[in-house]
């Protein structure tokens, strides 16, 4: 279990080196993931309470990152079809 504690860590400081938010969020996706395998096995009951409510708030703040950049490329889609 030491390892994967370990390897949540490295994510956890790896989100703060991250200049996009699509990475940050995913990232951060990814350590949600980890730090609930730990705190599962390691019988840690406040990381794992934390981590299962941190996990759907960044799926949802990317999925609604990744939203937005899909309208705003079918806006400039749409006003480069105009122009012509």
């Amino acid at each position: 279990m030491e390892p994967i504690g370990f390897l949540a860590a490295s994510c956890v400081f790896l989100t703060f080196c991250m200049q996009s938010m699509v990475a940050l969020r995913s990232i951060g996706i990814f350590s949600n993931i980890l730090f609930i395998t730990y705190s599962y096995g390691s019988h840690l009951a406040p990381i794992l309470i934390l981590h299962c409510l941190l996990l759907p708030i960044n799926c949802y703040s990317l999925l609604r990152l990744l939203a937005g950049r899909q309208f705003a490329l079918s806006v400039r889609q749409n006003l480069r079809s105009l122009r012509s």
